[in-house]
């Protein structure tokens, strides 16, 4: 029997605990009945262009019919079983994909539930890398301001320390080497300073760990790809593991496959996650070198990690054919077009009183305000537009799902537009 959307609603207001809210929730979540293509259908009758593809992993929309038959057919195969002692044919096809695609030399591949936990497992090689050869004072991060990496403990540790979400942890997290964000554009004093700090630390860190070309949910800003190389260099120079989170500009998403490749860069380690499935189940990957995983092998027997639900079958096989539909689609084209149109459609929006900076990069367009979002007039407005939209902080952005026609992208651009002219006015003291 179905619930009603005044159900639903009531339901959802005395149980259900959303992300980054709390109880009472201050805002009324909308209720969406189904998904397809770019749409929401919300229960009221309403439709909305999905302008966020559902927090970065949609890539593809919803209701693929690649997707939806590679999920069913494993579901009539094995839905699941334990990755411990076992393996099956999805996680293999997966790990092999991921090897072939990510930058050379990350030929090593370890499943993980989500992006946060690949960011915990990325670290937890690392660490162990150094005690397998001896040298255990290694077992700091060196991470940049702004940046964002998860929300559980360790990935905590390397988000901003100061501006970011997670800044009421910051006694008890372990206390991390932080440097400032880099510059958009490349700055040689910049590096310099950024070498000086790792050359200080290098016999207590264990790596570098950044978000290549875009810092995501930190402040949805990007850099040269050149400091990418920089980094490169100053980690090799100083006995130090560089790591990559590619969570959120992995497979296409800035307009390269992956956002080391803008600067032809490999790392020692690589967390992937968000688009890996399309959106349709959780899970993230964490690559590494063959030399970091045969010293912990030799020196430990193993990586002590091992969540209940790791290699699902149903999961990695989504994730192939995910990963094989994108391959098979004119992706770069797409990406491309979307960002053309993001560009011209957001670029008119700098001369508002109010708007601080609009940026594109590949399928991100960002408006970034003076003053913080009004979050229930800017999303209230983008509803109205016919998109749905999620600001944050002071920013009002969009990272569409790459199917987006465009049609679908006039619409978010002009939600956006919408976003941020009601807040800036519902910002004004009356």
């Amino acid at each position: 029997m179905d619930l009603t959307p005044e159900q639903i609603t009531a339901l959802d207001a005395e149980h259900v605990w959303h992300p980054y809210g709390g109880f009472p929730a201050t805002t009324r979540p909308l209720v969406v009945a189904s998904a397809a293509g770019t749409r929401l259908a919300l229960a009221d009758g309403r439709e909305l262009v999905d302008g966020m593809s559902s927090w970065w992993a949609a890539v593809h929309g919803y209701r693929h019919p690649v997707l939806d038959a590679a999920l069913l057919a494993q579901s009539q195969r094995m839905s699941h079983v334990m990755f411990g002692g076992l393996t099956h044919e999805p996680a293999a096809r997966l790990t092999r994909l991921l090897v072939e695609l990510t930058p050379d030399g990350l030929d090593k591949v370890f499943l993980c539930d989500s992006g946060s936990v690949s960011v915990e497992v990325a670290t937890k090689m690392c660490l162990q890398y150094w005690r397998g050869v001896g040298r255990p004072a290694k077992n700091r991060l060196l991470t940049w301001r702004g940046g964002y990496h998860g929300d559980t403990f360790t990935p905590m540790s390397v988000c901003d320390p100061d501006g970011g979400m997670h800044s009421l942890w910051t006694d008890v997290l372990t206390e991390q080497v932080f440097v400032p964000a880099p510059p958009r554009e490349f700055e040689l004093d910049y590096v310099a300073e950024l070498e000086r700090a790792v050359a200080a630390h290098r016999d207590e860190l264990a790596a570098v760990i950044v978000e290549p070309v875009v810092q995501g949910a930190g402040g949805m800003r990007w850099h040269d790809p050149r400091y990418l190389t920089e980094l490169r260099r100053i980690c090799d120079d100083n006995e130090v593991l560089l790591v990559f989170d590619e969570i959120a500009t992995g497979f296409g998403r800035t307009g390269e496959l992956f956002a080391a490749d803008h600067a032809g860069v490999a790392p020692d380690v690589m967390c992937v996650g968000k688009a890996l499935t399309g959106g349709y189940l959780t899970l993230a990957a964490a690559l590494c070198t063959t030399r970091i995983a045969e010293t912990i092998s030799a020196a430990h027997g193993g990586l002590m990690h091992g969540p209940t639900f790791m290699g699902n079958p149903l999961a990695c096989a989504v994730a192939v054919a995910s990963i094989e539909l994108l391959r098979s689609r004119d992706w770069r084209g797409e990406v491309a077009r979307i960002e053309s149109q993001l560009r011209a459609g957001l670029t008119p929006l700098a001369a508002l009183p109010g708007v601080a900076d609009v940026r594109v990069l590949g399928a991100i367009g960002v408006v970034e305000l003076e003053a913080p979002v009004d979050m229930r007039a800017a999303t209230d407005a983008a509803v109205d537009a016919g998109a749905w939209l999620r600001p944050f902080r002071n920013l009002v952005y969009t990272m569409p799902p790459f199917i987006s026609t465009s049609a679908d992208i006039a619409t978010i651009t002009e939600a956006v537009g919408a976003a941020v002219k009601a807040s800036i006015a519902g910002g004004r003291p009356s």
